[in-house]
């Protein structure tokens, strides 16, 4: 899971929930449209707030950002169904929340499985994006491994659903031995996040990293600059296996150093300045 590198919003950003065709989606917003807008979409079990770095150096580049909670995701309502949250249905939540932006085509940024839903976005429609880039995300289902450990994981949501506390306590007991301990406002913001999101999203969205056919080919037939944007290792999909996305795409590769699967939250700065140099060197009007 993403973890986000601080908790506290820089001073100029701003909290609210967009209004849309589809519904009320929370956010976080920083920055003016000097050069662009762009939206970040979160990966699975995230929230937008694994973009809080991001804000405030891509808002100094020049850049009106936002990042969002998708529906049933943390602090965005859902419903309790399961076929609310297939992927059809989420691209076109995130058209919608392109389309109440406004002020012109927007830079997509999906991390993780939201680099799959980003994808499946532009694959349904092109014209509202300035570019895409694909964060941590991969051109196809997850690893083995960790098809694994996400199979149990739905199975465990399907039959305790109504029990996420506990979910949550067996979730934390698998923690690597030697990893790093939250700091207490950390972990219990991590907590209430999983408490907040909807299973039936988390079970639906489990499954789409489960079983996503490749849809690479599909892609590089957009006209759209594309950007494969990832860590130094990454247990999802193996970094070669985004190499070889990035070949096949066309598309301009960014390694962030010393990072694995979130870039974004564990070095937000280089992971800013990568994206701004990006969409400045690609400005669409």
């Amino acid at each position: 899971m993403s973890k986000p590198p601080r908790l506290t919003l820089p001073s100029d950003a701003r909290t609210y929930r967009l209004s849309t065709a589809r519904g009320a989606f929370a956010v976080h917003e920083a920055g003016e449209p000097v050069r662009g807008t762009a939206l970040l979409v979160p990966g699975f079990t995230g929230s937008k707030e694994d973009f809080i770095g991001l804000l405030e150096p891509l808002a100094a580049a020049g850049y009106r950002v936002v990042a969002v909670d998708g529906r049933g995701q943390h602090e965005s309502p859902g419903p309790r169904e399961e076929s609310a949250y297939g992927l059809d249905e989420l691209a076109q939540d995130v058209l919608a929340q392109v389309a109440a932006l406004g002020g012109g085509p927007v830079h997509l940024v999906g991390h993780s499985l939201g680099g799959l839903i980003a994808r499946a976005a532009v694959l349904r429609d092109a014209a509202p994006f300035a570019s895409l880039t694909l964060m941590s995300s991969g051109p196809a289902a997850i690893s083995e491994e960790q098809q694994e450990r996400t199979k149990l994981l739905v199975a465990a949501l399907e039959a305790m659903r109504e029990d996420m506390p506990a979910i949550w306590t067996a979730i934390r007991a698998h923690d690597p031995e030697d990893a790093v301990p939250d700091s207490p406002e950390l972990a219990e913001f991590l907590r209430e996040r999983w408490l907040a999101t909807v299973p039936e999203q988390l079970i639906a969205t489990g499954r789409i990293l489960l079983t996503e056919p490749d849809r690479v080919d599909e892609l590089n037939a957009v006209d759209l600059p594309k950007l494969v944007l990832s860590g130094e290792v990454d247990y999802a999909w193996p970094v070669p296996l985004m190499d070889d996305m990035t070949h096949r795409l066309g598309a301009e590769r960014v390694v962030v150093p010393g990072t694995e699967h979130s870039p974004n939250a564990e070095n937000p700065q280089v992971t800013a300045g990568a994206l701004a140099t990006f969409w400045d060197a690609r400005q669409r009007h």
